[in-house]
């Protein structure tokens, strides 16, 4: 008998989408056995549409908050000084919480004038037959708990503060002319003098409690030093 050889093709076409089709081919022997394989045929795609109209969403900056220290502080309608020698709102707790966590550093910047000899700079003379100062004026150390720096700002100034076992205290010197612009006692009405007050450049570790990272610092303060005695230029007339 003569071998017969079957060929069957089965064809299947089914409609894949409205812009595709798919198409399924199978071959096969049955003298054979061959398996079956299918064909796919690669898809076709089309760009999509583009609109002429993209929306335009409007620009929302990060809004600015408000600092919560006020620029000037409680204390200063208190005196006419620029420094506070007591203070109701002092961070007392605040930097000790702080100081938990920069110790080591804040003890490399801390420094305490505290132990200056200058005992004989404050001595007055008690008699008119001494040496007299030209200007009066009242010297006094001080610890400020507050103090307005040279860029014109409030800092907290670290004061009377325990770290360690240790109290942190930061003395200045400050002597004040008690009749700046007046004339100078003792000089001729014929020479133009006036009493001037001078300053002198301090340097005290402050507390900045919005400084998360580091809250201590070394900032500069101007304090009186001393009360001069001004002369103005003076020509004889013949």
């Amino acid at each position: 008998m003569a071998a017969r050889l079957l060929v069957v093709f089965l064809v299947t076409a089914t409609a894949a989408s409205e812009h595709s089709s798919h198409v399924v081919v199978s071959v096969g022997t049955e003298a054979y056995g061959a398996a079956p394989y299918s064909y796919y045929p690669q898809s076709v795609y089309y760009p999509q549409h583009s609109y002429a109209h993209q929306p335009v969403y409007p620009h929302h900056p990060q809004p600015a908050y408000a600092h919560h220290e006020p620029a000037v502080p409680a204390c200063a309608a208190n005196t006419t000084k620029p420094w506070c020698l007591e203070d109701s709102e002092y961070p007392l707790y605040e930097i000790q919480h702080a100081l938990q966590y920069n110790a080591h550093h804040v003890l490399d910047l801390y420094a305490d004038v505290a132990d200056l000899n200058t005992a004989l700079s404050v001595e007055r003379p008690k008699t008119l037959d001494e040496e007299t100062y030209l200007c009066p004026s009242a010297t006094a150390y001080v610890r400020p708990l507050r103090a307005i720096n040279t860029e014109g700002k409030w800092r907290v100034i670290v004061n009377n503060v325990e770290v360690h076992y240790q109290t942190l205290t930061q003395t200045a010197r400050v002597e004040e002319c008690l009749t700046a612009g007046d004339a100078c006692p003792l000089v001729p009405e014929c020479y133009g003098s006036t009493c001037l007050q001078k300053s002198i450049y301090h340097r005290f570790l402050v507390y900045d409690p919005y400084d998360y990272y580091l809250p201590f610092s070394i900032e500069t303060f101007a304090l009186p030093s001393s009360c001069a005695c001004l002369l103005s230029a003076y020509t004889l007339d013949h």
